[in-house]
């Protein structure tokens, strides 16, 4: 199995315009996420495809790994280096077929340690928590609480990522809980200077380590 990285995974904006999109992901590149998950929920195929390749190519750059959020097929046209499911995406014994041994397969676990669980045996390289804060993306999403965090951490074998709302503010109580990584949107990709909101949340997990 893999070993996803811990750090920022950044979850891109919904945006059709794709330089803006790669700028912007390039910002989050040079401030050192350690993964990027491609989102749109567009029904727009052509630029869905266009941008997840153009992503590839420019993670690829950096040595971080895209992830296509809920897309199998798509994660297999572009040559992505895995998928995100949620639960109602597909399976994971799918996704391993067709994306093969080398690639990531994340699964959304919600609330749910049980998902957790089964994602883990089905073959899961990461498992996702939240959302723990209101999300400006989700913000009716269900809440995820820290004591879920402590369990998951106790008990699986598979990295965990945390999210929802997360903000530089309220991180450091996710890592102190067990979460190997945080994903994040709105605190990277609507600040003002996203590499440098990128560099002030890695600096979350060097300080972790040397505690």
């Amino acid at each position: 199995m893999l070993e996803f990285p811990g750090g920022i995974y950044a979850i891109t904006p919904e945006t059709a315009d794709t330089e803006r999109l790669l700028t912007q992901v390039e910002a989050a590149l040079a401030g050192g996420v350690a993964a990027v998950q491609y989102r749109d929920k567009s029904d727009d195929i052509a630029r869905r495809h266009e941008q997840a390749s153009e992503l590839v190519v420019l993670c690829r750059r950096f040595k971080v790994p895209l992830i296509v959020n809920d897309d199998l097929r798509l994660a297999d046209l572009c040559d992505a280096d895995g998928v995100h499911l949620g639960r109602d995406d597909g399976s994971l014994k799918e996704a391993r077929i067709i994306l093969g041994k080398g690639k990531f397969i994340g699964a959304s676990c919600y609330q749910s340690l049980e998902l957790a669980q089964a994602a883990q045996a089905g073959g899961a390289d990461y498992v996702a928590f939240g959302s723990f804060f209101p999300s400006p993306t989700k913000p009716q999403a269900a809440r995820a609480d820290l004591a879920l965090l402590h369990e998951a951490a106790r008990t699986l074998r598979v990295p965990i990522v945390a999210i929802g709302g997360i903000a530089l503010t309220n991180a450091p109580q996710l890592l102190d809980a067990g979460a190997d990584s945080l994903a994040v949107l709105s605190a990277l990709f609507d600040a003002p200077d996203i590499r440098a909101s990128a560099r002030d949340l890695n600096q979350l997990f060097e300080t972790e380590s040397e505690e």
